[in-house]
């Protein structure tokens, strides 16, 4: 390994690499998916459906996946013996595209938020991030239970961010 890489922090870099190539073709799969550019969504239902379709689909594979909790543990290890923000999975060109795909239903009037990335972020804190305090370690991971918190977490982001007549949230 050591002559391939050349030392541990090359190596920890290609993992880096890895897992993120892999995560963003997880996500980009799931958001042309589930949230299609060429299929209009036009009623607050067909949105909650579509989110939650996307919700389950990514839970399902990521949390339930030991090669993304092995990447996760690796970066958080890392972090305690050099503290940096630097090295992470990359996960921001399929928020920005989720973010874009938010902006978009609030634009055709059934999402209400004038920040696309925050809301992109509440439905990851709602989702992904619920089923992974709930379900840390893969080979246990109950797929039953992922699936009622992600059905669970898009309902709550539908409540939090439909648009309703007369009513904008804080």
């Amino acid at each position: 390994m050591y002559d391939y890489f050349g030392d541990k922090r090359r190596l920890f870099l290609a993992i880096l690499s890895d897992v993120s190539e892999s995560l963003l073709a997880t996500g980009r799969r799931a958001l042309d998916e589930h949230l299609p550019e060429d299929r209009p969504i036009t009623t607050v239902g067909q949105l909650e459906a579509a989110l939650t379709a996307l919700a389950i689909d990514l839970g399902t594979t990521v949390v339930g996946s030991a090669d993304y909790s092995a990447g996760f543990a690796l970066v958080a290890q890392e972090r305690l013996r050099t503290p940096t923000t630097d090295d992470d999975i990359e996960t921001a060109p399929v928020q920005a595209a989720f973010a874009e795909r938010i902006a978009r239903f609030a634009e055709d009037g059934l999402l209400d938020t004038d920040t696309p990335r925050l809301a992109a972020d509440h439905f990851s804190a709602l989702t992904l991030l619920l089923a992974y305090e709930r379900q840390p370690v893969p080979a246990t991971a109950d797929l039953d239970e992922i699936r009622q918190i992600m059905i669970d977490g898009a309902h709550a982001f539908i409540r939090a961010y439909a648009r309703r007549e007369g009513h904008r949230p804080a």
